[in-house]
């Protein structure tokens, strides 16, 4: 008899634990958000990323009825602000929104990276895309990709270019326009693009990837001079500049964008919310216009869109990485 009560009492704590871990994140979701809510944007003030947060944000505060702060955690190409989101509770009090690449291609160039993208974060939404643009500093004599590729032949390992850390869509998108048109140049990685731009008119690099956004108003002030996009053809938002490809190197393509993520296991209903008041966001006249005023597309992909997107993309950069040797950092 003894057993039996023992066996019937521990039948009965089981069922109680898995009827409050079934109610728990229900009830969390039913009273999300009653504080504020980090977005943690790994890279610096000013970056591109943080100024798309920051158009964001503020319209999601105002939906949510909470405040929406954003914390800027740079370093290691966004992986740092990157792991933290991926170690912290998932109760959805603190979200990510970056670029792709602490998502699709730093498992590939880190040894001893300090999370795993697709077990330790939840895609919420992709925010937006932009090409990437090829700039160089206005002083150097070329006016085009053709002439760009010539001067760099001509003085191989001498020209530096600028990314905003091993990884990161401007340093893959150098290396392959390096492997396609046989050329060397030397990386130097910087936190963030308005120090890459501060480092490209002080004439410590001579090159560099930058979404238009950040570019263009160096272009605008005659300090930098851009000779390619990275699309596959023209792109809508400078129709007037050719692209790698149509410059000599088929199939180029390198593009960035944006996304909002949360740590894996935030409830399903928290997820839900955040993607529709996202894409409502995304998709308002206001934030639309905004957004192209930064050569931004806007997006605003379902959840598992987003995963697809991460998963593909992964596939592509992971070749390139490949046929670069690019080699993984400690």
């Amino acid at each position: 008899m003894t057993s039996r009560r023992r066996a019937l009492g521990a039948l009965l704590a089981a069922s109680a634990t898995a009827a409050v871990a079934a109610w728990a994140p229900a009830a969390l979701a039913d009273t999300w958000p009653a504080k504020p809510i980090r977005m943690i944007v790994p890279f610096p003030p000013g970056s591109s990323p943080d100024l798309m947060a920051r158009l964001v944000t503020e319209k999601l505060a105002a939906v949510l009825g909470q405040p929406v702060v954003i914390e800027n955690r740079p370093g290691a190409g966004g992986n740092i602000g990157t792991g933290m989101v991926a170690k912290a509770a998932p109760d959805g009090y603190t979200l990510l929104f970056t670029i792709n690449g602490p998502l699709v291609t730093a498992p590939s160039l880190y040894r001893h990276l300090s999370y795993d993208p697709v077990r330790q974060l939840a895609p919420v939404t992709l925010v937006a895309t932009s090409p990437n643009v090829l700039v160089v500093d206005a002083r150097l004599p070329v006016h085009n990709l053709r002439e760009f590729v010539a001067l760099a032949k001509s003085k191989p390992g001498t020209l530096n270019y600028g990314s905003v850390g091993n990884g990161s869509a401007a340093h893959l998108a150098m290396e392959q326009l390096k492997t396609m048109a046989g050329i060397d140049l030397q990386h130097v990685p910087y936190p963030g693009f308005p120090q890459i731009t501060t480092a490209m008119v002080g004439g410590q690099v001579q090159a560099g990837f930058m979404v238009p956004a950040i570019a263009m108003p160096m272009v605008t002030a005659g300090k930098l001079r851009i000779l390619a996009v990275t699309t596959t053809g023209r792109t809508a938002v400078l129709p007037s500049v050719p692209t790698v490809a149509e410059s000599g190197y088929p199939g180029f393509e390198a593009i960035s964008w944006q996304a909002v993520l949360a740590p894996a296991g935030t409830p399903a209903p928290i997820i839900d919310r955040l993607y529709r008041e996202l894409v409502a966001i995304i998709g308002s006249d206001d934030v639309r216009e905004k957004m192209r005023a930064q050569y931004f597309v806007p997006a605003g992909t379902a959840p598992a869109s987003l995963r697809q997107t991460m998963a593909s993309e992964k596939v592509r950069w992971d070749k390139v990485i490949r046929a670069a040797g690019v080699q993984p950092e400690g």
